[in-house]
């Protein structure tokens, strides 16, 4: 009897041997919302989009500058040899050369150049707005990369301590029946079993220890930090009841505000207007031009002033077909963006459908585990008590820590994958939470 009561006290306290992962000293406190903020104001990859959307907008000046006049001031000083001196070779121009020094301003302004101006404009202005949802859609994919990455962090710190927690427990059992077999209660094959399911917990703390150390540093890289950081992440709450039911609804939602299909129709309704620029490069154009300016010093055949102004028309008669030819190219180059539209729209239909599958899957997979998980602890609440009596083997005990291991393990990764599947729904739908908010601000 008193060999059963002391065996009895020894297994009681293994429910007692848990202990909780510390975090780093250097830790900061991080929730997921300050996580996406970091991301978005330090991850280089936005300010190479941002840098490329300015870039696009100086282009569309560029264009729209053909609206307005052009001032060139001009300053000669001429000598001459004489008052005969010609110019007997070179091209076709006022041969006449005069001593002089000159000074005058010139003004030219486009007066029409039926269209290809505008459409020069409009495509640059379609580009520069493609520019710009490639950045916003450059904002999206590091909104998703750092909510995967930050769940996936959550997730390696959830199993490393379940894996710390099952090290404990094993390393406390290994201490027990060490002390029973010396008493004569249990055998040194008990001993040994435990000794090896403590090894197992030892190498399965190992993997999740390092496996959280990986995730810490991909999350540092991720918020935009050259060095890996030290993070105590706070857990996010589950949002799921927020998203739409309805499946046509997030497909309509995507096809509508995904900036990737946004800038492709940009990118095709810029190539449509290049096109046009190209036709309207066959018509004539029609510039004003002035010129007025004085000469302190000069020839006595010159006058001590000037002042000149008229239009100018050019008119293309013939370029080998190079107008042609660049108009085509701008329409196939157009045709060409269409097909990727609609691959692209068709990509999105295919992303929306799986991550709705796949969110509806790790819901599923989220209660199956909980009732895992309830099952593994009755079974091991059972196999403890039944190994606490002798009734049975510490076989039946290490596989039942085994299966509860296994058990809370798929709980956490069930737990983590269902919030990476609604944000991954989020970012096929068009709808990231929070950044609009966040944008807003800017």
């Amino acid at each position: 009897m008193k060999k059963l009561l002391l065996l009895s006290l020894v297994l009681a306290s293994a429910g007692h041997g848990f202990s909780a992962v510390g975090a780093a000293p250097n830790a900061r406190p991080l929730t997921l919302a300050t996580a996406v903020q970091i991301a978005l104001t330090n991850q280089p990859q936005i300010a190479a989009a941002d840098d490329q959307a300015a870039a696009a907008r100086e282009v569309l000046k560029q264009k729209q500058s053909a609206y307005f006049p052009t001032l060139n001031l001009y300053g000669d000083v001429v000598g001459a040899d004489s008052e005969s001196s010609r110019v007997l070779a070179g091209g076709l121009n006022n041969p006449s050369i005069y001593e002089r020094a000159a000074g005058g301003l010139a003004v030219n302004q486009l007066i029409t150049d039926f269209g290809r101006t505008a459409n020069l404009v409009k495509s640059s202005r379609q580009s520069a707005q493609a520019a710009t949802e490639q950045a916003r859609a450059t904002r999206e994919q590091i909104w998703l990369r750092v909510h995967l990455d930050y769940l996936a962090a959550l997730e390696a710190q959830a199993v490393l301590h379940v894996a710390r927690q099952t090290l404990d427990t094993r390393q406390l059992l290994v201490d027990q029946v060490t002390v029973l077999a010396s008493n004569q209660l249990k055998s040194d094959m008990d001993v040994s079993f435990a000794r090896v399911a403590y090894q197992e917990g030892r190498l399965l703390w190992q993997q999740a220890a390092n496996a959280a150390d990986d995730a810490q540093i991909t999350l540092s890289t991720t918020l935009g930090y050259r060095e890996p950081q030290s993070f105590v992440l706070a857990e996010p709450t589950l949002a799921i009841s927020t998203l739409t039911n309805d499946l046509s609804m997030l497909v309509e939602s995507a096809l509508a505000g995904r900036p990737e299909l946004l800038s492709l129709r940009h990118v095709q309704q810029a190539s449509l207007s290049f096109a046009r620029s190209q036709r309207d490069a066959r018509r004539p154009s029609i510039v004003a031009t002035g010129l007025a300016g004085a000469a302190p010093w000069h020839d006595s055949h010159l006058a001590d002033n000037y002042a000149v102004g008229g239009f100018q028309i050019n008119l293309p008669v013939f370029a080998g077909g190079l107008y042609t030819a660049r108009q085509h190219e701008a329409e196939w180059r157009a045709q060409a963006v269409a097909e990727q539209l609609h691959a692209a729209e068709d990509e999105v239909v295919r992303d929306v459908h799986l991550a709705w599958a796949n969110l509806n899957n790790a819901q599923e997979n989220l209660h199956t585990t909980e009732q895992l998980l309830r099952s593994a602890g009755e079974a091991y609440s059972l196999a403890e008590a039944r190994y606490r009596i002798g009734s049975s083997s510490i076989v039946e005990l290490s596989q039942a820590q085994l299966s509860l291991t296994s058990a809370q393990i798929a709980q956490a990764n069930a737990r983590y994958t269902l919030l990476m599947r609604e944000a991954q729904l989020r970012y096929s739908a068009g709808l990231p939470e929070g950044l609009a908010d966040f944008m807003a601000h800017f």
